[in-house]
């Protein structure tokens, strides 16, 4: 006899409730996609939820850390979340400001602006502020709650996580489109060694970080055999055309 499927696990609403009780009513959840990627850019999303809904685990059933969802459940919440939160904002950084700023900045940069884009004309603060793993003290205004695997044990930031995995993803599917040969659409653009083979091979385009190893590596080599030129019809051509 097959065994039932077992219930898609939610996050965790303990820690929301706690502060809620404690007269933090505007809670909102902070958590980011596209740290370690050699190309693309980081991004971010914002999200607070309607606590004194009692039927709000219900209403995202299944909806936890992005990286234990597939990619279809992802994309089955994406529409949900955004229906059912108070607000939501997701903002990012380029490739280009990763490299000019650092990844830190950079990411902290995507934040404020998914934060902006959440708050829009509201006119009022977050009573806290739900982040994964890190201070923001850039925003010490704002009291904040870190913990760490914070997308696994906040419905909140479970929320953040997953709306900033499906914007990422779906913005490096569409760079797919103009940079082909490096498989973005597949890798989104985390160092696999597909992702490698296509770097040795074409070079680093517009989209690469390249402060990021190995791009940085791949630039620097003296006797580089993975320039961003290669040849058609005896012409130079940029790879990335």
């Amino acid at each position: 006899m097959a065994k039932p499927a077992k219930a898609r696990k939610t996050a965790s609403l303990r820690h929301e409730r706690q502060y809620y009780r404690s007269g933090c009513r505007f809670i909102v959840g902070i958590d980011e996609a596209g740290r370690g990627p050699l190309a693309g850019p980081v991004a971010a999303a914002a999200v607070a939820l309607p606590l004194e809904r009692p039927d709000l685990s219900r209403a995202l059933r299944g909806l936890r850390d992005s990286k234990e969802m597939t990619a279809a459940q992802r994309e089955a919440l994406y529409e949900a979340v955004k229906a059912v939160a108070t607000c939501w904002g997701i903002g990012h950084s380029s490739a280009e400001e990763v490299d000019r700023r650092g990844i830190v900045a950079a990411t902290k940069a995507a934040m404020q602006r998914a934060l902006d884009a959440a708050l829009g004309e509201r006119g009022s603060m977050p009573d806290c502020l739900f982040l994964d793993a890190m201070l923001w003290p850039e925003r010490r205004d704002i009291p904040q709650v870190s913990m760490v695997e914070a997308d696994k044990h906040s419905l909140t930031v479970a929320c953040a996580s997953v709306l900033a995995k499906v914007w990422r993803d779906r913005y490096m599917i569409k760079l797919d489109a103009k940079y082909s040969q490096y498989g973005f659409a597949k890798h989104k653009g985390y160092g696999t060694a597909e992702h490698l083979r296509a770097l040795r091979r074409y070079g680093p385009c517009a989209a690469h970080r390249r402060s990021f190893k190995p791009v940085t590596e791949l630039i620097s080599a003296p006797d580089n055999a993975a320039s961003p030129w290669r040849q058609r019809g005896g012409e130079p051509v940029l790879s990335s055309e």
